[in-house]
């Protein structure tokens, strides 16, 4: 029997005391009685890295065993997919492994967890991961964040990246662009003004402080635009009820509006309809 290590990582053990793992036996389990599990965070697994494992395993054997749960006739992994694809790919025939009685929502902070300590996530992975907790668990991000050791600002910024469009998410898949990039973007209001933004952060190699203040320019000229619109329509409205000319001019601290008029019976008239009393 191989020697099981420790090497689940400390966040694990905190999911998992090592007092209940040294009680947990390890088993030789057939691999194809072993299925992943459905909700695994991490959707890809390069080529290159699972070749390096697969070499591995030929030279080595497998030597830290994979967690499982049983689901019916079978075994759900919990922790150790890649061991089981290489596994796989190396010609075993079967796989050591920890079989444990988990609950879903303690396997989907396993698996998490795990791949977070791995750094085998990708930033899309990891906020799919959070938002999963988040929405399937009723996880608060407070409890989200103490669960996998990350700050609240971490885990609310990294859901906040599932907001873009489909085309900036595969972007930073296929890493075009940071994530620090990406937030950027969050505050440019359509899909299409995202999508230029990326498109000029790749092709001029800009820095994520220089994104990040092209976007707050954008952001903020976007803002004085529709305060202007607001204006023309103020202004547009006024025009009708008095039947002249109106001019609205804005500051910081309030502004002034000229009402033009051409004659004094005009004056009156506009007097008149704003209901004021001449003396």
């Amino acid at each position: 029997m191989a020697k099981r290590e420790r090497g689940l990582g400390r966040g694990l053990e905190a999911l998992l005391p090592t007092s209940d793992m040294d009680s947990t036996p390890i088993l030789s389990l057939e691999l194809d009685r072993i299925v992943p599990q459905v909700n695994q965070p991490r959707k890809n697994f390069a080529d290159e890295a699972l070749q390096e494992l697969v070499d591995s395993i030929r030279e080595h054997g497998v030597i830290q065993p994979i967690l499982v749960r049983p689901i019916g006739d079978h075994y759900e992994i919990i922790a150790g997919e890649r061991r089981w694809r290489a596994a796989q790919m190396a010609g075993l025939q079967s796989l050591p492994a920890l079989v444990r009685e988990i609950e879903d929502i303690q396997a989907a902070e396993i698996s998490l967890v795990e791949n977070l300590q791995r750094e085998d996530l990708s930033p899309i992975e990891e906020a799919q991961a959070f938002r999963n907790l988040v929405q399937h668990y009723r996880y608060t991000q407070e409890q989200v964040a103490a669960r996998v050791g990350k700050s609240r600002a971490y885990i609310a910024n990294t859901i906040r990246l599932l907001n873009l469009s489909p085309e900036i998410i595969e972007m930073i898949e296929q890493k075009k662009i940071s994530p620090g990039h990406a937030r950027a973007l969050l505050s440019l209001r359509t899909s299409r003004e995202q999508i230029a933004a990326a498109h000029e952060i790749i092709s001029s190699k800009i820095s994520v402080r220089e994104a990040e203040k092209k976007a707050k320019n954008k952001s903020a000229k976007r803002k004085e635009d529709r305060k202007n619109a607001d204006m023309v329509e103020i202004e547009e409205s006024l025009q009708l009820l008095l039947g002249t000319r109106v001019k609205i001019n804005a500051s910081r601290k309030g502004g002034k509006i000229e009402i033009s008029y051409y004659s004094d019976d005009d004056l009156e008239r506009i007097i008149d309809i704003i209901g004021a009393k001449l003396p």
